[in-house]
């Protein structure tokens, strides 16, 4: 699984969906739920744009 997750089209997925979705959670869900998911959906973004910038640069 571990290796599945880190494949470069999945990073890429989960960074480009993940960054939607906070981006537009506070505009759809009102109140603190949105403003939460946004937060959480950012922190996964973050993580996997990490991963694509470690990825790259041969660091694991």
């Amino acid at each position: 699984m571990k290796s599945l997750l880190s494949s470069r089209p999945v990073l890429w997925f989960l960074f480009v969906f993940n960054a939607v979705v906070a981006a537009v959670a506070p505009f759809v869900v009102d109140g603190r739920q949105g403003v939460m998911t946004a937060v959480g959906m950012g922190v996964v973004a973050a993580g996997a744009g990490v991963s694509l910038v470690r990825d790259r640069h041969g660091v694991r």
